[in-house]
C-alpha cells in the first residue's frame, strides 16, 4: 500500500507527540481514525456503485439479446435453411389437397408428385434383388460362419440355465 515500515511509523509517532502534545494525542488519534473510516466507507460505496452500474449494463445487454431473439422468425429461417426452393412445401400442400379430395388415392403417388422424372423399374434377373427372409427363425448366418443361437418365443436368445453351487466354509478350530 504505502510501504511504510516500523522505522517510519516510529518517526511519525514522535513528530506527532512533539507537535500535538501528549494531552491532545488521544483526541487527534480518534479524529484521524474516524477520518480513515469515513474514507474507507466512501471507497466501498463508490466501488459498489460501479458494480451496480456494471450489473445494469449487463442486464441491459441481456434484455436486448432476449428481445432480439424473441423477434427472430425461427420458422422462416428453418424453412429457408431446409427448403430454400419451396419444393417440399409445395409437395406437402399437394398431398394435403389429394387427401381432402380422395383419401384412398393419396397413398398412391405418381412420378410427378414424388419429384422423380421416371417411374422406378422392377428388378430383373440380372440385377440382384433383396427379398425378406422366409421367417424370423430363418435369418441369414453372420459373416463369421457361426450360426446364431435359436430364438425363444419372447424374441431373446435361448440360454442354458445356470447351475448354482454353494461352497460350505469349513469351521476353523
Amino acid at each position: 500500500m504505502l510501504d511504510v515500515g516500523w522505522n517510519e511509523l516510529l518517526i511519525i509517532a514522535l513528530v506527532t507527540i512533539l507537535v500535538v502534545g501528549p494531552k491532545e494525542l488521544p483526541h487527534v488519534l480518534r479524529t484521524v481514525t474516524q477520518f480513515f473510516r469515513k474514507l474507507r466507507a466512501m471507497a466501498s460505496e463508490f466501488q459498489s456503485g460501479l458494480d451496480d452500474l456494471a450489473r445494469e449494463a449487463e442486464l441491459q445487454d441481456l434484455k436486448q439479446n432476449i428481445e432480439k431473439t424473441a423477434s427472430t422468425d425461427f420458422a422462416g429461417e428453418l424453412e429457408q435453411e431446409f427448403d430454400p426452393t419451396g419444393e417440399v412445401d409445395h409437395s406437402v400442400r399437394e398431398l394435403g389437397k389429394q387427401i381432402k379430395e380422395d383419401p384412398r388415392k393419396a397413398g398412391k403417388s405418381t412420378g410427378k408428385e414424388s419429384g422423380r422424372s421416371k417411374p422406378v423399374k422392377p428388378a430383373t434377373a440380372s440385377e440382384p434383388s433383396i427379398a425378406p427372409p422366409e421367417s424370423a427363425d430363418a435369418a441369414p448366418e453372420p459373416a463369421g460362419g457361426k450360426p446364431r443361437s435359436p430364438k425363444t418365443a419372447s424374441g431373446g436368445t435361448a440360454r442354458k440355465p445356470a447351475t448354482k453351487t454353494k461352497k460350505k466354509a469349513g469351521k476353523a478350530s
